[in-house]
C-alpha cells in the first residue's frame, strides 16, 4: 500500500476485497501492517477482519473455487467449514482442468518447437560437409518425427481426458451444488 492508502484506509473495505480474493489473512494483514509502519499508521485489524470475512462469502463458493482452480490459483484453506467443501469441490474440478489444459499446451508447444528445429536442421542438411555428417542429420530429424509423433499421440490422449473433464465442468456450472459424478 502506498502511503495515501494507508492515511485514506477504510479497513473494512481493503478486508472485504482481500477476502474475496482468497488470501491468505495472517500474510496479508502483515504486509498492511509493514506497508503502513512506514508512516505510522496502524491497520485497524477489528474492522479489516470483519471486511475480510464479508469477502470470504463471496470468495467461498463452488463456482468461484472452479474458476479459481481453472485459473492455477492457490488456496489458502481460507473458508469456513460451513462453506469449503462446495468450495474445494469445484476448486478440485478446476484444477483438474486447468491441468489437462497445461497438459495439452506443453504438448504442442513441444510439436511447435521440435517443428522449428527439423526445419533448422533442413537447412544444415543442405550445408553438410560430408555424408558423415548428412547422416547424423537425418538420423537426428527422424527422432525428431518419431518424437512429434509420440507428442501428437499424447495431444490426443490429454484432449479426450480434457474433454471429459470439461463435461464435468459445464454440468457443475448447471449444478453447482449437486455432487459430482467423478467425486471431485
Amino acid at each position: 500500500m502506498s502511503k495515501e492508502e494507508c492515511v485514506a484506509a477504510d479497513w473494512k473495505v481493503i478486508g472485504d476485497a482481500d477476502g474475496s480474493a482468497g488470501h491468505d489473512p495472517q500474510e496479508r494483514f502483515a504486509a498492511h501492517v509493514k506497508s503502513c509502519a512506514r508512516i505510522k499508521i496502524v491497520p485497524d485489524q477489528t474492522t479489516w477482519f470483519a471486511g475480510y470475512q464479508t469477502g470470504l462469502q463471496r470468495y467461498c463458493t463452488p463456482l468461484n473455487g472452479l474458476s479459481r482452480g481453472e485459473a492455477g490459483d492457490a488456496y489458502y484453506n481460507v473458508c469456513p467449514v460451513e462453506t469449503a467443501t462446495g468450495f474445494l469441490r469445484g476448486y478440485s474440478l478446476g484444477q483438474k482442468a486447468h491441468q489437462w489444459r497445461s497438459r495439452v499446451d506443453s504438448a504442442r508447444s513441444e510439436v511447435s518447437s521440435k517443428e522449428m528445429r527439423i526445419d533448422q536442421r533442413y537447412n544444415d542438411l543442405k550445408n553438410a560437409k560430408d555424408d558423415n555428417e548428412r547422416r547424423s542429420i537425418r538420423d537426428e530429424i527422424d527422432d525428431l518425427d518419431r518424437d512429434i509423433r509420440r507428442a501428437r499421440r499424447d495431444i490426443g490422449d490429454a484432449e479426450y481426458a480434457l474433454q471429459d473433464v470439461e463435461r464435468e465442468v459445464d454440468w457443475f456450472r448447471r449444478n453447482p451444488n449437486a455432487a459430482l459424478s467423478q467425486g471431485y
